[in-house]
């Protein structure tokens, strides 16, 4: 039985593991399967990319380039373009972007394209897994039938299964092997093959009925974030209204040990899932005739934040007796969260571009991006690109207004509160002890 062989070749390490998608989700993958020993090859449409990972260099901030070195250099990890060579794989892992479209529905054109490649080079006895973040019953609605297309019988020829990844980029606590793994496979062989891989490399594996559940439980993870980041946002706004801090109440609330779980405000959501996934929810729920009210109002809450970021700092200039046409802004902070490089659905670049169309002259500090871009199609401002400048005592003392969008931990508040006129503090990087010596005046979310 096609169960037993793959098991077999997952067991003994003889297994050849498949990424497709080398991204912040593959890459990390791949490389906890090569450090355990087994034979991987990663595909990839971007030759940088592969380019890179042959070299031996990372370029993901939770991969170590030591580590991609000592996987390729040890023959156990190669990366390539040449998707024939899905062929040789006895495990194909899906780790594709699923974004949305302009429409707010799920573009499904990543998951096809790569679903395509697999049945162009299938073969009997492979086990194949969606990791891409979708809607419940893409594994069975979509992917099941193409793998058939070709004659191929599910248990009797192929598996198939579906597990969500569960990244946090930049965070050192939690990474692909100690993060538990949910699986659920299109049939109860898939489910327990797939289950029995990922326990090569994961500590903890939780099994589920159907690739379904599977698919929906990552969405209830994102959904819950969103609903309740938002709570925040509002709760945020309720706060400035009446006078109190806003970070005070959390913290008091936090206190309580049972009922509670403390969510923080922000200039809005970025990242590839939160902003993003509650859509493949409320629009499968569309389909059924359900309207989803709470997922609706979340979105319409955070997409409103970085318009409430730039009335903040609007306010803050004009009892400063400036408008913002003609200021000097420098925002602070630009990827979607502290300490790392992703630029995905960062409220920063909304930010930037609402204060460009209002006139004012904005540029950003962020250590670890470079470059930063607009897509024209999305902009109300100038869509011209913009590059990191360094934070000298002469670019913040020269700024109208500063506003701290992501809190890196590089940055030197203290000397930024020193120095500036103006602060917008959107993520409470400023302490107790900092606001008070400080001639600066200081707006807080």
């Amino acid at each position: 039985m096609i169960k037993e062989e793959l098991k077999g070749l997952i067991s003994d390490k003889s297994a050849r593991i498949g990424v497709i998608g080398l991204g912040y989700v593959g890459l990390p993958l791949i490389i906890e399967f090569c450090l355990k020993g087994y034979e991987a090859v990663g595909f990839e449409v971007d030759e940088k990319k592969t380019s890179e990972i042959n070299a031996g260099r990372s370029y993901i901030v939770d991969v170590t380039s030591e580590n991609v070195k000592k996987c390729v250099d040890e023959g156990k990890l190669t990366a390539t373009t040449d998707f024939a060579l899905l062929n040789a794989c006895d495990v194909i892992i899906i780790c594709v972007p699923t974004p949305l479209r302009k429409t707010k529905d799920p573009d499904m054109s990543y998951i096809l394209t790569a679903g395509g490649e697999i049945q162009k080079y299938q073969r009997r006895g492979q086990l194949i897994i969606l990791e891409s973040t979708t809607y419940p019953g893409t594994t069975d609605e979509v992917l099941l039938p193409m793998f058939e297309e070709n004659g191929f019988k599910l248990d009797e020829d192929f598996l198939l299964a579906f597990s969500p990844e569960r990244v946090d980029p930049g965070n050192p606590q939690f990474q692909t092997h100690n993060i538990p793994k949910v699986v659920g496979g299109v049939g109860p062989d898939s489910t327990d093959v797939a289950a029995f891989l990922y326990g090569q490399i994961v500590s903890n594996i939780h099994r589920v009925s159907s690739a379904r559940v599977a698919e929906a439980a990552k969405l209830w993870e994102n959904t819950f974030r969103a609903i309740n980041i938002g709570m925040a946002n509002e709760m945020a706004k309720v706060c400035n209204a009446l006078g109190i801090d806003t970070w005070e109440v959390v913290s008091a609330a936090a206190t309580k040990p049972f009922g509670f779980m403390p969510f923080y405000p922000g200039p809005g959501i970025g990242g590839h899932c939160i902003p993003l996934d509650p859509h493949y929810l409320s629009w499968k729920a569309r389909q059924h005739g359900f309207d989803s009210k709470f997922i609706s109002l979340a979105e319409q809450i955070n997409s409103t934040m970085p318009n409430y970021v730039v009335e903040l700092a609007t306010a803050a200039l004009n009892e400063e007796r400036k408008a913002v046409n003609g200021s000097k802004i420098l925002i602070l902070g630009v990827a979607y969260k502290k300490d790392i490089d992703d630029m995905r659905e960062s409220p920063a670049l909304s930010i930037i571009d609402l204060l460009r169309a209002d006139g004012a002259d904005v540029y950003y500090h962020d250590p670890f991006v470079p470059v930063v871009t607009f897509d024209h199609a999305y902009t109300i401002g100038d869509a011209d690109p913009l590059y990191n400048k360094e934070l000298t005592d002469e670019l913040i003392a020269e700024s109208d207004c500063v506003i701290i969008c992501t809190e890196h931990t590089t940055v030197d508040y203290s000397r930024v509160c020193s120095l500036a006129k103006v602060v917008v503090d959107t993520r409470n990087a400023l302490s107790p002890e900092i606001r008070g010596a400080c001639s600066a005046k200081v707006v807080r979310l």
